[in-house]
């Protein structure tokens, strides 16, 4: 096993004690006062994340549209320059790459940004599948550092404390600029189901932006809370929501999978699981009890026959119930079906409910 690799702001999160550890390689902050008051700065005021560890890919050249089009599920034909795209790479029998989200930053120019776990892992596959094309791919996760500003009072921070404007940004769309010589990329995206924006620029700038917005009182917010509140919103985490065997439509992300456009890889199975049905489906538990339900828990039915797993569970912050996201046999999806969430030798009542357990509050 390799040694964990360290973001630019490690030595930062160490001197403000943070509890760190192993995430995706690389040495990350958990939580700072703690996972419940970080989460509630991001859902109610403004919280500052390290998602430096992050991977981006610059994939240009003449066929650059025509490849980022065949590895990705969403459509980017119809992005125009300063749109961002959220989608999947897959593999052909559907299941997944990984989740990423697509830049367009210039006629047949895109930039990747895809999950730290998977960097090396995606960067060989992209280039495996560019062969066949007329482009070049650039992995560029080493120059890059980033931070995301989260939260309702995010945009008035951006401006405040940072100089950035930030009010012509609608949602899922960036822009470029030039902040102390430095070419930054600005756009409004998150991962908490909340307003906010995320920042891509050298480690100094980026540095340099976190000291500041320190400096201004603004929360530091670890991973911990930052698995929290995307999971109340359904947000999908690669490597739990999304995996090699969990295709999007399994996971109920089908809206990202666009059949209509030309071909792309992974195309062919996620018609025939859309058109036959899936024989597993990712659906939201409900229990009924203040037990919390942890990756890799039972699901069971009535007769506490095992049908699935928990891929996510937590005793929710702003929901204040014990909720989980599991894999279930389909035949056991459908909303209000009673089932039971194997937890420490006992068995404990739950319901099927939607996945969304909490209102997103974008600014659209």
């Amino acid at each position: 096993m390799s040694e964990n690799k360290f973001t630019c702001l490690h030595d930062k999160h160490v001197a403000l004690g943070a509890l760190m550890s192993p995430f995706g390689g690389f040495d990350m902050p958990i939580q700072y006062k703690g996972i419940v008051e970080e989460h509630n700065a991001v859902r109610n005021a403004v919280g500052i994340f390290d998602v430096s560890h992050m991977g981006e890919v610059h994939v240009t050249g003449p066929e650059a549209q025509k490849f980022v089009n065949y590895i990705f599920t969403n459509d980017i034909t119809k992005m125009s320059v300063g749109g961002i795209q959220y989608g999947m790479m897959l593999y052909p029998d559907g299941g997944t790459v990984d989740d990423l989200l697509v830049y367009t930053m210039g006629e047949n120019d895109y930039f990747l940004v895809i999950n730290a776990a998977n960097i090396d892992k995606d960067v060989a596959w992209i280039n495996e599948q560019a062969a066949n094309f007329d482009v070049k791919v650039v992995n560029e996760s080493e120059h890059y550092g980033q931070i995301a500003v989260q939260g309702p009072e995010a945009e008035k921070t951006m401006m405040d404390v940072l100089k950035l404007d930030c009010t012509d940004l609608t949602f899922y769309t960036f822009k470029c600029v030039d902040y102390a010589g430095d070419n930054i990329i600005v756009s409004r995206t998150g991962y908490t189901g909340e307003d906010g924006f995320e920042v891509y620029a050298s480690h100094k700038t980026i540095q340099d932006m976190w000291d500041m917005l320190i400096a201004a009182g603004v929360q530091p917010c670890g991973l911990g809370c930052r698995d929290t509140l995307r999971f109340e919103v359904g947000l999908p985490l690669y490597g739990d929501e999304l995996t090699a065997e969990i295709s999007p439509i399994m996971a109920g992300f089908g809206f990202f999978v666009k059949l209509d456009k030309d071909d792309f890889i992974g195309k062919d199975a996620c018609a025939k699981q859309k058109a036959e049905g899936v024989t597993k489906k990712l659906v939201g538990l409900e229990l009924h009890d203040k037990a919390i339900p942890r990756h890799g828990y039972e699901v069971c039915n009535e007769n506490d026959d095992p049908i699935g797993y928990v891929t996510t569970g937590y005793r929710g912050i702003s929901v204040d119930k014990s909720i989980a996201v599991a894999l279930v046999d389909a035949a056991y999806g459908k909303l209000g079906t009673p089932l039971r969430v194997h937890i420490r030798k006992k068995y404990f009542d739950a319901t099927v409910v939607k996945k969304k357990f909490h209102d997103k509050s974008y600014k659209k």
